[in-house]
């Protein structure tokens, strides 16, 4: 539903005092996207990841809890990154909606 002239005039005047207020922030938020957020889970994720492989291969003769932690960290962390790649690629959500539409076909044809 589109706003209204006072309504647009009200949110008009709100963003000009956040760029009056604090224009670094504004910058920042204007140029920050979807792609350079998951990018930059990305590769906190694979450094996660490097880390619970270093301590589980580090650890697994000396500390065995260490390196089981190593090895949760590390799952947890692939995990995550096959989570951003599926986001990032859009896979899933159109292989969803068929799967639903397959499961409601045959559920309709169960007679």
């Amino acid at each position: 539903m589109p706003l209204d002239d006072r309504e647009q005039r009200i949110l008009e005047e709100i963003e000009r005092q956040f760029y009056e207020e604090d224009p670094k922030l504004a910058e920042t938020v204007r140029s920050t996207t979807l792609a350079s957020i998951s990018s930059r889970q990305l590769k906190w994720a694979v450094l996660a990841a490097a880390v619970g492989l270093g301590l589980m291969l580090g650890f697994y003769t000396r500390c065995v809890p260490v390196a089981l932690l190593g090895f949760v960290v590390m799952v947890l962390s692939v995990a995550w990154i096959a989570a951003i790649v599926q986001r990032r690629s859009g896979v899933g959500r159109k292989s969803t909606r068929e799967m639903m539409g397959r499961l409601g076909r045959r559920w309709r044809r169960r007679d």
